[in-house]
């Protein structure tokens, strides 16, 4: 079955050039100054931080929740393309009318704007163009994951990202693992020898299907263009198909181990169970490191029957021990340097509050060297690279993967903008 959105090369010679897009992302805190926070832009210090949402679905009017629990922040804008998100939403947090805005643009609309910040949480495949919006028109940003679907989408968010810290403005990327205390506690450890040589690892995303609300517009009305859009998380350009979309949380954390990309990578992948969409229900690949180091990965997103292990989960095998991490669960290192760790149940909604509480002290303090931008970025190349690499059948590597011009890009036409 197809979408209507269908995958098309562009070519874009983007802002960067390669080697800064290839440096960049070890460099973009150097020679940035701190300034006080009576001259950060838009949000004077003490005062509460106007924000405007961009993507008013389930998890927009989820983490809008968070935002304003927090304390520090005031709704002032949202938008999406849909009214009946844009109301829900706006009558929930009480949203003047006049700045409810819909439509394809309506975006645009919102930045301009009298707002501090801007919360992106719209399908994937909009991010790079809304986030570069919203930085050019000198708003803090708040980006979920992941940051975009293809190179040059990921070029774009980079870039997005070195003005912001250029103009003192935050920009923060929202993974939940990367400010867990026992991800952060166990991965320092092993940054520091205490598995000892990395050997080999796996890692894995083994779940049932996130999106069944979508299914049934996918199925009803396939050829209409709204629907289509409803029913983003089951189309492949506009996620980035499930490896991007939603196993970018494992490949994050293999990335944040390996502190490096990968040299290339390999495998297949199918659509083997599901008969809706067009997006992977599988994926099988092999990742290629430094010093002949590999790490396999898989991924499933249909009924597993009580097979273990599943989840999102990591193991890094080294010559003194060995490292496991488990979104939810145990994070813990065993070997000749023990180290219990802990667990998270709770980690989908606690990293979420951590990083709405690291963003307002950031914009109060004038903090911008915005450290989540580059990691973001490399993990989202990661999972194109594996993407690639599964899509073709062939060894991608990171260079070729660097060099890459390729654009998704979505058939909007019918949609309003």
């Amino acid at each position: 079955m197809t979408t209507g959105f269908s995958p098309r090369a562009k070519t874009d010679s983007g802002p960067l050039s390669r080697r800064a897009f290839v440096t960049g992302t070890s460099a973009a805190a150097l020679g940035l100054s701190i300034v006080s926070p009576q001259a950060v832009r838009g949000a004077p210090a003490n005062s509460k931080i106007r924000l405007g949402l961009v993507g008013c679905g389930n998890r927009g009017n989820w983490i809008t929740d968070l935002f304003l629990q927090h304390g520090g922040y005031t709704m002032e804008a949202v938008a999406d393309y849909f009214r009946d998100r844009v109301d829900q939403v706006g009558d929930r947090f009480q949203v003047p009318s006049d700045r409810r805005f819909t439509g394809l643009a309506g975006y645009r609309r919102l930045v301009e704007q009298e707002l501090d910040a801007v919360v992106i949480q719209s399908p994937p495949y909009f991010h790079p163009a809304q986030a570069a919006a919203a930085v050019d028109a000198g708003k803090h940003v708040f980006l979920a994951k992941p940051i975009a679907v293809d190179v040059p989408g990921s070029r774009s968010v980079e870039a997005s990202g070195r003005k912001a810290t250029a103009e003192g403005l935050c920009f923060l990327v929202d993974y939940q693992t990367r400010v867990d205390e026992h991800y952060l506690e166990c991965i320092r450890r092993v940054h520091e020898g205490a598995i000892g040589d990395l050997v080999f690892g796996e890692a894995l995303y083994h779940a049932g299907i996130p999106w069944m609300r979508q299914i049934r517009y996918m199925r009803d009305e396939p050829d209409n263009p709204e629907t289509r859009l409803r029913a983003w998380g089951l189309d492949r350009v506009m996620s980035g198909d499930v490896i991007t979309e939603q196993n970018v949380h494992t490949l994050d954390v293999m990335s944040w181990i390996m502190d490096q990309p990968p040299l290339s990578a390999w495998g297949t992948g199918d659509r083997k169970v599901r008969d809706f969409g067009d997006c992977y229900d599988t994926f099988s690949l092999v990742f290629r490191y430094p010093n002949r180091v590999g790490i396999t990965f898989s991924s499933r997103q249909f009924e597993g029957h009580g097979t273990q292990p599943d989840g999102i989960r990591n193991r890094m095998f080294g010559t003194l021990g060995v490292l496991e991490t488990a979104y939810g669960g145990a994070t813990l290192i065993r070997g000749e340097n023990f180290y219990r760790g802990g667990s998270s149940p709770g980690i989908f909604r606690e990293g979420a509050v951590r990083n709405i509480a690291t963003f307002h002290t950031d914009i109060q303090e004038g903090r911008h060297e915005n450290p989540t931008v580059a990691p973001s970025v490399r993990s989202n190349l990661v999972s194109i690279l594996g993407r690639q690499a599964a899509y073709t059948g062939d060894c991608i590597t990171w260079e070729t993967l660097l060099q890459s011009e390729e654009r998704l890009e979505a058939d909007l036409r019918g949609l309003k903008s």
